[in-house]
């Protein structure tokens, strides 16, 4: 529909918003039959022919019976018309707002890239991910913290005094922790469906680390926990170190969903043939660190496996979980034919991990890219012992 007006100082304006987005020679026409009444149609012919006048804009008139009339007005020069109207260009505030964004910052050269894309869309009048050039103070908060982090100055602190020690606000990243992600996504990798702060978790930068869950025949330091059974062991990821295998576990299994892990614990491995561990999700950094850890502690023939969701985000913390650990590591109820089977179209489609060909969960995020590909929740299925613990327990 074109665009039509009834005021002219508003005419104006919108041609020059349009080119300043990239319209070479936008039109506007007025909306004769919204005009209150004939001294306004006037008042408004005689601004728009002003502009004329000057060589801002030429005049488009009607045919026939309406050839006394404006049919539409068409942006001729740009820089009478911003004076006409007393405008700065969007460039001009967009190039001051750019200089400022990034003033004394010493930046990483995908971040000074990113300056540079904010400042080309401020210059077309637009607004970057809901900041406009008047928002240049709060999205400068957002360049410092993304390159304190990249500077690796959140390691070992937690969310708020990150935020306070970077840019002398506790609350700043909450408020700005979209943005952060967005100026780091181009740089570091993140989980394709994570929110904000759970991108942040994977790379350490967190509230707190929440507990490693872990569940198995194992003991703490040297405490003997068999003679309390506890249904799993609740630790800070960083004293991974501290637990001791009673004897060596038949498997590993890291599982993502709270519920799957409990009910595979109770239900499908009661007499802990293996380990298994609860990874929240996508596993934080400290999270990954204490996995390598525990895999150090086990033998090279002892499988490791790994149970998520059989969507793109499964396979994400997948490999992440691998390559955490630093050696191969099967996927456990995470298959094309489940997913055929048991599985359903989704409405939306996200990229699946980009991993290598020898990579464990590499046919499944294969499938997954397809179309048509199904996905599948774990809670939708019963857990069971890895196929490994089938075969030994059999023998046993």
């Amino acid at each position: 529909m074109p665009r039509r007006f009834t005021d002219a100082k508003e005419l104006l304006g919108d041609l020059l918003d349009r080119f300043e987005a990239g319209a070479s020679s936008p039109l506007a026409h007025p909306d004769y039959a919204a005009f209150p009444s004939v001294p306004a149609a006037d008042a408004f012919l005689k601004q728009i022919k002003e502009a004329e006048e000057i060589g801002a804009v030429s005049l488009g008139w009607g045919r026939g019976a309406r050839r006394d009339q404006v049919a539409h007005v068409r942006l001729v020069s740009a820089g009478v018309l911003y004076e006409r109207l007393g405008r700065t260009p969007a460039s001009r505030i967009a190039e001051d707002a750019a200089g400022r964004l990034v003033a004394g910052l010493s930046l990483h050269d995908g971040l000074k890239e990113s300056a540079a894309g904010i400042a080309d869309v401020w210059g077309r009048g637009k607004t970057w991910h809901g900041f406009a050039s008047s928002d240049v103070e709060r999205l400068r908060d957002a360049f410092a913290l993304a390159q304190a982090i990249l500077d690796n100055k959140h390691l070992d602190v937690d969310y708020k005094t990150f935020s306070r020690k970077t840019v002398g606000d506790s609350k700043t990243l909450e408020r700005n922790e979209g943005a952060v992600v967005r100026l780091l996504s181009g740089i570091l990798e993140f989980p394709p469906g994570a929110r904000p702060r759970e991108a942040l978790r994977t790379i350490g930068l967190e509230r707190f680390a929440p507990p490693l869950l872990i569940a198995g025949r194992i003991d703490l330091d040297e405490a003997d926990l068999s003679r309390i059974s506890p249904h799993y062991l609740g630790i800070t990821p960083k004293e991974a170190d501290r637990i001791r295998f009673r004897e060596p576990p038949v498997y590993v299994l890291t599982v993502e969903n709270f519920a799957s892990f409990n009910r595979h614990i109770a239900e499908a491995d009661p007499g802990r043939l293996g380990t298994t561990m609860y990874v929240g999700g996508y596993p934080s950094l400290a999270t990954q660190e204490a996995l390598r850890v525990i895999a150090g502690m086990v033998s090279e023939c002892t499988p490791i496996f790994h149970w998520s969701d059989i969507d793109p985000d499964g396979t994400w913390i997948f490999h992440t979980i691998e390559r955490a650990i630093g050696r191969p590591i099967r996927p456990h109820l995470m298959s094309i034919e489940i997913a055929k089977q048991s599985g359903q179209v989704p409405p939306k489609k996200a990229a699946p991990a980009r991993c290598l060909s020898d990579s464990g969960i590499a046919a499944l995020a294969t499938y997954l890219a397809e179309e048509g590909a199904k996905t599948l929740e774990q809670e939708e299925l019963d857990p069971v012992l890895p196929q490994v613990t089938a075969r030994r327990s059999a023998l046993t």
